[in-house]
């Protein structure tokens, strides 16, 4: 199964106060890192759970957990989105997914690989994830910001549909690599919801 689609373009929408307030304070949280054991996720919002970490995902906006029967080997955790039989959103979490991999930069290295020819980075920056204070390695992560066009397989839209992307990489607490992805037809996702995607991780 791709793991490069998140979800159709939406309407611009105004931002209640509580929902900026929220996002706000997810974005604080991944830029300062704080001492927080636990990120903040959004109002509205569900989460994934895995054994080396949690994360956010916009469940009030229509998208659901994939029951582990139906979702790639390759993936520990999907939530999906579907419209008239075309996944239009995903957010996956991929565990131990490299091998030889010590650190952040080795674990972005390796997924960065994966994005694919027909991407173009934006950006990449260090990120520090919530988590245990005892184990701050596992906190420092690499975000990667992308832009791609979808291929059209796999029940995906389009063909040639520009979308754009964000990944988070790091290790556990045990050293294990991990990859968190969200992707999406390109501006249909502010930056304010990806910043709070990425603030909403939490390191096990």
């Amino acid at each position: 199964m791709s793991t490069r689609t998140w979800g159709a373009r939406k309407p611009q929408r105004r931002r209640t106060a509580t929902a900026a307030a929220v996002a706000t304070a997810a974005v604080l949280l991944a830029g300062c890192g704080g001492d927080a054991d636990k990120a903040s996720v959004p109002e509205g919002w569900g989460t994934l759970e895995t054994g080396s970490l949690s994360v956010g995902y916009p469940k009030s906006e229509g998208y659901a957990e994939q029951p582990a029967a139906e979702r790639a080997k390759a993936n520990a955790a999907v939530a999906l989105k579907e419209e008239d039989g075309i996944r239009t959103g995903m957010v996956s979490v991929q565990l131990d997914f490299a091998t030889g991999v010590r650190d952040a930069a080795g674990a972005a290295a390796a997924a960065g690989a994966g994005i694919g020819l027909n991407s173009t980075r934006k950006a990449t920056e260090d990120v520090r994830l919530a988590g245990p204070e005892d184990a701050p390695e596992a906190r420092e992560a690499r975000r990667i910001d992308y832009d791609f066009t979808a291929d059209g397989q796999e029940d995906t839209p389009n063909r040639g549909t520009p979308m754009t992307g964000v990944l988070v990489a790091g290790v556990d607490s045990k050293g294990a690599p991990f990859v968190v992805r969200l992707n999406a037809v390109k501006d249909a996702v502010d930056p304010e919801d990806l910043d709070a995607f990425v603030g909403s991780i939490t390191v096990k």
